[in-house]
């Protein structure tokens, strides 16, 4: 059986380095500009930028942290492997194939549970709900029926 692979990821309109380059560009601007009034004698205008830059700058790193967030799962013969990458931090779980249970979400804007041998893993982060019922659906359909019992 060939394995099944699915990669659920935020959708995001810029690239961290992109972002970095705009930013760039941003700073430079605005701080020829502080400077041309602070040497005019309007120095607060430049402590402003200074406070200005320094708050989008923490906005932006924020935003490039979690940029390449992702959830990549992938269904082979024996196992539902899931690894899942959040900020700095990247995170796997093997769960057993026949004994997996997909939990829909209780309520909207849940996750989708996934469950094996006490083990619990929450996929879905990056869906919408129209997606979440439709990957629920196709996850389902390649794990086969039931659960086998013993699990």
């Amino acid at each position: 059986m060939a394995n099944r692979e699915w990669l659920l990821k935020r959708n995001c309109s810029i690239s961290p380095r992109q972002l970095m380059q705009a930013y760039s560009v941003l700073c430079v601007v605005s701080l020829i500009i502080a400077l041309s009034f602070t040497w005019r004698g309007a120095w607060y205008i430049l402590g402003f930028a200074v406070i200005e830059l320094a708050a989008v700058g923490c906005a932006f790193l924020c935003y490039a942290r979690h940029a390449t967030d992702c959830e990549h799962i992938v269904l082979t013969d024996d196992l539902l492997v899931i690894h899942l990458i959040q900020a700095d931090k990247a995170r796997q779980f093997k769960l057993i194939r026949h004994c997996t249970k997909v939990d829909p979400p209780a309520k909207r804007h849940r996750l989708i549970g996934l469950e094996s041998s006490g083990t619990r893993v929450e996929v879905g982060r990056f869906l919408t709900e129209y997606k979440r019922r439709e990957f629920i659906r196709e996850l389902r359909q390649e794990l086969g029926s039931a659960v086998m019992p013993g699990c």
